[in-house]
């Protein structure tokens, strides 16, 4: 009788020390969401651009931990590295433009968009086109017959022809000059080696800074938007995790559009804001999360088609997961 005692007291011992450690071992929950496992980080893409500062808000407040997510930023030097690593499975997500989400899935790197980044007004992201100081052309119509600096094929392409056609002016009228690397456009821009380029925000406000002439901006129309995109296999293996790191970004970019001089150290470090404009230039802004609209993205997919880039166009499905936004 005391063999089979001890034996059932064996037996509850056993039982009581795995619920023990079992249950110490459980998922932690992030507050009113459901376990996340602490096993997968999440791994973020990162350029020194505006568009990221969520991220490092997100850091900096530990949202990250209060969402119970782990999330290791993956700082690149240029959007091509850090598109290989999406693409190597090295990275699970990044911000980037629709053109790269389109080309991404071009060359096999199956991706969904999960939210718009910045731009989903027209004053958020502004890209400019601007003519050199003493090129002596103030409007659209002067630049007839002169040249343009842009990056062939990239958003910057697309965003120049949005706006010049708006404006009536013809594309074949203007001679556009592919020079990829920014700095050296504006250099070029400045130096009247160009008459025109289209630049993105910091820069198009330093070329301004520095007497060149604003013929136009993007800001009287929605044209482009940055998109935060996931890869496929990523969601699948945590869409827990990911939905998690969106909330965190959505809720840093809110407190940095609330709270701007709470993080202007931040910004002008991350963003990389040139020394000329540190006191002037003004914190972005960032909505509440959404995806972007169809008009929006068909309208990336055409052009994209018009100049050979895709064979056809993508269809808002393959592109876009309505699923991994909050629900509030």
């Amino acid at each position: 009788m005391k063999k089979q005692i001890s034996r059932v007291g064996l037996v509850l011992m056993v039982l009581s020390i795995a619920f023990f450690v079992f249950g110490c071992g459980a998922p932690k929950k992030s507050e009113n969401h459901s376990p996340i496992s602490e096993a997968k980080v999440v791994k973020i893409g990162v350029l020194p651009i505006e568009d990221n500062l969520p991220f490092y808000v997100a850091e900096k407040d530990k949202l990250y931990t209060k969402e119970g997510v782990q999330v290791e930023l993956v700082s690149f030097a240029s959007a091509m590295e850090r598109d290989a690593a999406l693409q190597a499975g090295q990275i699970d997500g990044q911000v980037a433009d629709l053109l790269a989400v389109a080309l991404l899935k071009k060359i096999g790197a199956d991706v969904k968009i999960a939210s718009i980044g910045l731009g989903a007004t027209p004053k958020e992201g502004r890209f400019a086109i601007l003519s050199s100081p003493k090129s002596g052309i103030t409007d659209l119509a002067g630049l007839k017959g002169g040249t343009l600096g842009i990056s062939q094929n990239s958003i910057i392409d697309y965003v120049s022809d949005q706006m010049l056609l708006d404006k009536g002016v013809q594309l074949d009228s203007v001679k556009k000059v592919s020079i990829p690397k920014m700095p050296v456009r504006l250099d070029m821009l400045l130096s009247d080696q160009i008459n025109a380029a289209c630049l993105p925000d910091p820069l198009a406000s330093l070329a301004q800074a520095k007497g060149a002439h604003l013929l136009i901006d993007d800001t009287y129309k929605n044209i482009s938007q940055t998109v935060f995109l996931f890869r496929t296999e990523s969601i699948k293996a945590n869409s827990e995790g990911i939905k998690a790191v969106l909330r965190a970004y959505g809720t840093a970019g809110q407190a940095l559009t609330n709270n701007p001089d709470q993080y202007r150290d931040l910004f002008l470090e991350k963003a990389q804001i040139p020394q000329e404009l540190k006191d002037s230039y003004q914190t972005p802004t960032f909505s509440k999360l959404q995806l972007p609209t169809e008009e929006e993205v068909q309208s990336v997919m055409k052009w994209m088609v018009e100049k050979n880039l895709i064979p056809q166009a993508y269809n808002y499905q393959e592109l876009v997961d309505p699923n991994l936004l909050p629900s509030s």
